[in-house]
């Protein structure tokens, strides 16, 4: 089992797909909006919730008795997103992501998964890669949008999986934690190749040497390293029908279900009794219609789940 901090954790999209591999658990939420907290509170009562990334420490965390296998979390896309001022990572908000970097320095977890929107591919992408590898990970990443697996609307996405370049895919954390603790901040001036970046950047991947430095000054990739996610894989997803549908009605807001498509879809059981739509008038109509416009898909974070346990030689558990 996989011990998950859920970073920028929002209503729980990210967990919720991967607890339902049965191979991750989360053991702690980072999330500062009061309504998306009151979410995982409810149902995640035992699991803790810090209130902002930006005082979140690997010290903090230990204190706590927490120690993490992967870190993953959708950081801020209002300054990368086309609809935004376009100040990328060095905006206030999407600059958000060099402390979940720092997060992950502090605490070089195993495996970790960003996503954003399809803009960071030529609105910090490369920041975002090079600041991996200068911790010493490997990288590839794919624009998944949710109907690839069955969602009725496009929300396109960019989804980048890590691990460590030295020692393996299984190698914990504990010595480079010894060995390195580098600058988040100054780490996108480190070291990276980015690789292979296909069909202008839908999909590609970047390594680095075992030590750390630039393993080519060329753009290239290691052919004898498998990838984490195929296309296989997601078209595997698509076909499959993974839970049937993608997500609740966003109440008609751009990336959401139209309202008349809400009204004709039964609720799924693991919905409860939420509706599809959120109409006027609707307790907490706004929190509601913010918090489902900012979640993730959880299927694509439980597709990417299902790959790690492959690559991890684990046992993918159906959740009951």
């Amino acid at each position: 089992m996989l011990s998950v901090l859920d970073l920028f954790s929002g209503i729980g999209g990210f967990s919720l797909g991967l607890e339902r591999t049965g191979g991750f658990k989360t053991v702690a939420f980072c999330e500062i909006e009061p309504f998306p907290r009151a979410v995982l509170a409810k149902h995640w009562p035992e699991v803790p919730c810090y209130d902002d990334v930006r005082t979140l420490t690997a010290e903090r965390l230990a204190a706590d008795g927490i120690s993490v296998d992967v870190i993953c979390g959708g950081f801020p896309c209002q300054d990368i997103s086309v609809a935004g001022r376009g100040a990328g990572l060095g905006g206030a908000r999407s600059g958000l992501w060099f402390d979940m970097l720092r997060v992950i320095a502090e605490t070089q977890p195993r495996w970790v998964v960003a996503e954003n929107v399809s803009a960071l591919r030529t609105r910090g992408l490369d920041i975002v890669l090079r600041g991996l590898a200068a911790l010493g990970y490997d990288a590839e990443w794919h624009c998944i949008p949710a109907g690839a697996i069955g969602a009725a609307h496009q929300r396109d996405r960019v989804w980048i999986v890590a691990h460590p370049a030295s020692g393996g895919r299984r190698e914990h954390g504990d010595e480079r934690r010894q060995a390195r603790h580098p600058q988040a901040r100054q780490s996108a001036d480190g070291c990276a190749v980015l690789a292979n970046a296909e069909r202008g950047g839908h999909e590609g991947r970047s390594t680095v040497s075992p030590d750390g430095e630039d393993a080519s000054p060329a753009l290239s990739c290691d052919p004898a390293r498998s990838q984490v996610i195929s296309a296989s894989d997601i078209r595997d997803a698509a076909a499959q029908r993974i839970w049937g549908r993608a997500q609740p009605g966003l109440g008609g807001e751009a990336n959401g279900l139209s309202r008349w498509m809400d009204g004709t879809r039964p609720v799924e059981a693991w919905e409860g009794n939420t509706p599809r739509v959120v109409p006027p008038g609707y307790p907490n109509r706004r929190p509601r219609l913010k918090a489902l416009g900012n979640s993730v898909v959880p299927q694509i974070p439980e597709l990417i789940g299902r790959a790690i346990l492959r690559a991890e030689g684990l046992e993918a558990l159906h959740a009951a």
